[in-house]
């Protein structure tokens, strides 16, 4: 089966404006979302569009906020201390990858921990992993919103995670871990990972290689979700053949419309998360 992420999105959404829409006859203001774009990555141009998109369908404004790629740490520094005294401003992040110029960490961690729309920082990076409440990672978070809106349950599973990064692979096992599932993380140094895919009930393949994982590498009935969006001669394609894997796995993610889409609805998620907290509103 075809785990359909674009139209989980579309619900979501649906969901997130009629919740906006009640919260605005007690606050008298939509949530907002403020987005630091340093340079004109064409890869970065068409997230954002799509966050700026989903922000008007679901009723929160989003704000884009543009540095040349010269610009200084100590302005976008400056700049992120601008946003956190903002009362207006709920969520903030930083799109990437910024000029290696810049200290991706520093800033990362100089944003509001109340205002970390990505779930980056230090702070909630460090909940999340003792289990406590916190903003989850959009990626991660909108992985489990799939698994959930389809029935699965990974309660036993041995779960397969490729890529360790702090955006998804590491943050993806935590979630999994505290759903009860077995996990395994893959990387980079693994030793015959074969070995380990084969084994998985449920993969995550999360490493920005088109078709990384083959048919050869899974049992039959595996789950899989692919993070992965590559071009290749002139395609999108995910890190999985999807091509040869559709008919061998019980369930699968399809590039683009599967974790993609969902992605931006969980930021934009968050972001309401935020905006319940400043103004003391429930947040369900």
């Amino acid at each position: 089966m075809i785990l359909n992420g674009k139209l989980l999105a579309d619900k979501i959404i649906i969901e997130l404006k009629e919740k906006i829409n009640r919260s605005f006859l007690q606050v008298q203001r939509a949530p907002k979302l403020a987005i630091i774009q340093v340079g004109n990555n064409l890869a970065s141009n068409s997230y954002i569009k799509s966050k700026i998109l989903r922000g008007k369908q679901s009723g929160i404004l989003v704000e884009l906020h543009r540095f040349e790629d010269d610009v200084q740490q100590r302005e976008i520094l400056q700049f992120l201390e601008t946003l956190n005294s903002d009362p207006s401003v709920d969520g903030i992040i930083i799109q990437q990858p910024l000029p290696p110029s810049l200290n991706i960490k520093e800033l990362m961690n100089h944003i509001d921990y109340n205002k970390d729309a990505d779930g980056f920082s230090n702070y909630n990076a460090g909940k999340l992993f003792l289990g406590e409440t916190a903003i989850r990672p959009a990626t991660p978070f909108g992985i489990i919103l799939l698994l959930k809106e389809y029935n699965i349950n990974v309660t036993g599973l041995n779960a397969c995670v490729i890529g360790r990064s702090n955006i998804v692979g590491m943050p993806i096992a935590k979630m999994l871990l505290d759903l009860n599932a077995t996990v395994t993380i893959c990387h980079s140094k693994t030793k015959n990972l074969s070995l380990h895919t084969k084994k998985a009930d449920l993969i995550i393949c999360a490493i920005g290689q088109p078709k990384f994982l083959t048919a050869e590498m899974v049992k039959k009935g595996c789950i899989i979700i692919d993070v992965g969006i590559n071009r290749l001669e002139g395609n999108l394609v995910g890190d999985v053949d999807y091509e040869a894997l559709v008919k061998k796995a019980s369930f699968i993610t399809p590039v683009p419309g599967g974790v993609g889409p969902l992605t931006v609805v969980s930021l934009l998620s968050n972001t309401y998360q935020l905006y319940c907290l400043h103004n003391n509103l429930k947040f369900n």
